[in-house]
């Protein structure tokens, strides 16, 4: 009896750890999705300033996406010149929204801002409305979720590679195998295939190791492929939903 605790203990431990890992990924994969920017019309743009619905707000000129990321990210909105022709927005339930202001319908200048400062009329009507609405000062980084997630993909990099490196002896793929596959694989994938697939988490795998402990395993080359082959088949997958489901569904400022 006193010999089965210890492992009870143990396999206890691992589940809980597990279920920990799972957690902190969905969380992450929930907020990043939530928070993605998505496209909007440029009278929706104008009506959320109008009605105070700006928490944070930013100008730009182009996206910068991950392509996919390893793990959380999300796309950042870059500026070199003139304020525009982006416009992105936060509004108070978290959810980024941007619009393409040189794409509107009719504007009326009133010379409240400086048009120079602008790269078209519709930027200067966004600008015109933020001041009327007084929402100027409210200009930042629209990614205010970023740390959290940001934070939740460290831990789960750092706590998923010292067990992978520490741990126990893995059974399906050698550890350089499920490092590269975790490392490589793009949003954390890698991450829940290993802990469904490898020990200490999946009982088959323990079968496996007690019956044959010479079972072959995948090794570090064939993690490193299929790292890469996994980031650019879901990179085309991405595209291919986005222009099927739509920008809801599956938000890309790039596509």
């Amino acid at each position: 009896m006193s010999q089965g605790v210890p492992g009870v203990a143990s396999d206890r431990w691992w589940s809980t750890l597990r279920i920990i890992l799972v957690l902190l990924w969905l969380l992450g994969a929930a907020t990043t999705w939530w928070t993605a920017p998505r496209q909007q019309d440029y009278d929706r743009a104008g009506a959320d300033v109008a009605a105070g619905r700006v928490v944070a707000y930013q100008w730009g000129d182009r996206w910068q996406v991950d392509r996919p990321p390893l793990w959380f990210g999300s796309a950042t909105l870059s500026a070199s010149g003139r304020y525009g022709p982006l416009f992105a927005w936060r509004t108070p339930d978290g959810q980024v929204h941007w619009t393409d202001t040189g794409r509107f319908g009719q504007v009326t200048t009133t010379g409240a801002v400086e048009q120079e400062s602008y790269t078209g009329p519709g930027a200067v009507g966004i600008a015109q409305e933020l001041r009327a609405a007084g929402l100027e000062h409210r200009a930042g980084d629209l990614n205010a979720s970023a740390s959290v997630v940001g934070g939740a993909g460290l831990l789960l990099a750092v706590v998923a590679l010292v067990v992978v490196v520490t741990g126990p002896t893995p059974v399906r793929g050698t550890r350089w195998y499920w490092f590269w596959l975790i490392i490589l694989s793009p949003y954390g994938l890698g991450l829940l295939l290993w802990t469904a697939r490898e020990r200490p988490w999946s009982r088959a795998a323990a079968a496996v190791a007690a019956r044959n402990p010479t079972y072959p395993r995948d090794r570090g080359l064939l993690g490193f492929g299929f790292g890469i082959l996994a980031a650019v088949l879901l990179g085309a997958a991405l595209l291919i939903l986005h222009d099927v489901l739509g920008d809801w569904w599956v938000p890309r400022p790039d596509a």
